[in-house]
């Protein structure tokens, strides 16, 4: 089986000799022990992160349900951000150095850091902009009104009035993770979370001297912790701390084309992920009201838990599979991208079946109301059980990342789109109640997983 190189790849084949032992750990270790020494602070950190937004999440429930739906209105755009500029265009950054580290091209893997930089404070800005003059009419056209949709104006122009620096962070994140590099952005990320627990409470509620600033303090305690976890990643990489350090170089197309390549295709999927939430959260809105978007809403938190969550393990799969790609051993690339997506779906799949045996656990740490109780509980007893195939098929989306190939997860994700929300609409349309909505949903995942792994297994890397 052989992979199509890109121009940047068609170098020979690099010397291991003259490769840095994580490079030849990349290539040479076995593949369990090395995913799973490179996974455990991924893991470690995105639990944390998940910790804390659910711990946000707690203290803005104590507002009131309308803060609470609030909230939701915000969460699938905040998502959207964190995935795109970790997961997509971050992806793209991981891969592309991770492929130049694998070819030994050493001056383009620091060049490349420069670029990543360029690409990601561009699109931080865009996207405050975007937010900021439009919020109001994309959650009032997901069904906000009233005092949530001030509540989520509130957070929302708080959140991502601070939006670069989450970008700028993350493209240091990237690139530490492209050189298989996972423990420092670890360490950078939980710094900015042990922040965020303290801050948001004393900025929602006030003490002393410190004014009570209501949900807009949970925003600003968002922005603080990234802007500290920025510093210290760009203090890692500034300071040589990273294979790919960052120097001046010239701007030159092709490197940008090396991260855009990946990163464009991987943010419409992206974008694909958060339409069928959005979309999702409107036919919600419609068919019960405020009370069903918030149990939605806190429901599909769970969903979007397990995205950091698999990311722990995609961040090495990413990394290996890119480094493997760019030495020329497809074999064991696509090895790699297959035990990696058994262990994401066992993780995600016991997750699942949990939430769907016991809902109220996981809805009761955020209200009481009947409503939000009642359409949470049915979103997660028809749902959780796909959990596995969701995180199947996202682990195998950021291997594709790795292998620079992500035409298929994109026809994937747009399955999950279509059955999950044209088939919803449809069972609205004809009588049907939120069950059949949420049933949907869990068809559309299933879809996604089944599909990307089966054309991954059949070759399809080795095709154009």
């Amino acid at each position: 089986m052989h992979i199509q190189p890109s121009r940047a790849d068609l170098a020979a084949p690099p010397l291991r000799s003259a490769l840095s032992p994580r490079t030849r750990l990349l290539l040479e270790g076995r593949v369990v022990p090395t995913l799973l020494r490179l996974a455990w602070p991924n893991t470690l950190v995105m639990l944390a992160q998940a910790s804390v937004g659910l711990i946000e999440t707690w203290w803005v429930g104590q507002l009131g349900t309308e803060a609470l739906a609030g909230m939701a209105l915000v969460f699938p755009g905040f998502m959207m951000m964190q995935m795109l500029s970790g997961g997509a265009i971050g992806g793209g950054i991981a891969s592309a150095i991770a492929r130049a580290l694998g070819a030994n091209r050493r001056e383009d893997a620091d060049a490349l850091v420069l670029h990543a930089l360029v690409v990601n404070v561009a699109l931080g800005l865009v996207f405050t902009g975007l937010l900021l003059g439009f919020g109001a009419a994309l959650y009032a056209a997901l069904g906000g009104e009233g005092e949530a949709l001030q509540a989520a104006l509130l957070y929302s122009d708080v959140a991502f009035g601070g939006a670069v620096l989450t970008w700028i962070g993350n493209a240091f994140a990237s690139v530490l993770r492209g050189t298989g590099t996972m423990l420092l952005p670890s360490v950078a990320i939980i710094a900015g979370v042990v922040l965020l627990v303290p801050l948001s409470p004393l900025l929602i509620f006030g003490w002393g001297p410190v004014p009570a600033l209501g949900i807009a303090g949970a925003g600003w305690a968002v922005v603080a912790g990234s802007a500290l976890s920025a510093l210290l990643l760009g203090w890692a990489v500034c300071t040589g701390r990273s294979p790919a350090r960052l120097r001046p170089a010239r701007l030159r197309w092709a490197l940008f084309r090396d991260i855009l390549g990946v990163g464009a295709v991987a943010s419409v999927s992206t974008l694909q992920t958060t339409l069928t939430i959005a979309l999702t959260t409107a036919v919600v809105a419609r068919a019960g009201g405020t009370d069903a978007v918030a149990g939605y809403g806190t429901g599909t938190r769970l969903e979007y838990l397990l995205i950091p969550l698999v990311f722990g393990l995609g961040a090495p799969l990413v990394a290996m599979v890119g480094t493997n790609i760019g030495a020329g051993q497809t074999a064991r690339a696509l090895r790699i991208a297959l035990t990696g997506g058994a262990l994401a779906f066992l993780v995600t799949e016991a997750v699942g079946l949990a939430a769907a045996a016991w809902p109220e656990a996981w809805l009761g740490l955020f209200g009481a109301e009947p409503a939000m109780l009642a359409t949470g509980a049915a979103y997660l007893r028809l749902v959780g059980p796909a959990y596995g195939f969701f995180g199947l098929g996202l682990s195998l989306y950021f291997a594709s990342q790795g292998a620079g190939r992500l035409g298929w997860p994109l026809l994937a994700g747009l399955l999950r789109l279509v059955v999950a929300v044209g088939g919803g609409w449809l069972a609205l349309r004809l009588g049907g109640s939120l069950d059949w909505v949420f049933a949907a949903l869990a068809l559309g995942l299933c879809t996604y997983g089944i599909v990307l792994t089966t054309v991954i297994a059949a070759g399809s890397w080795s095709r154009r």
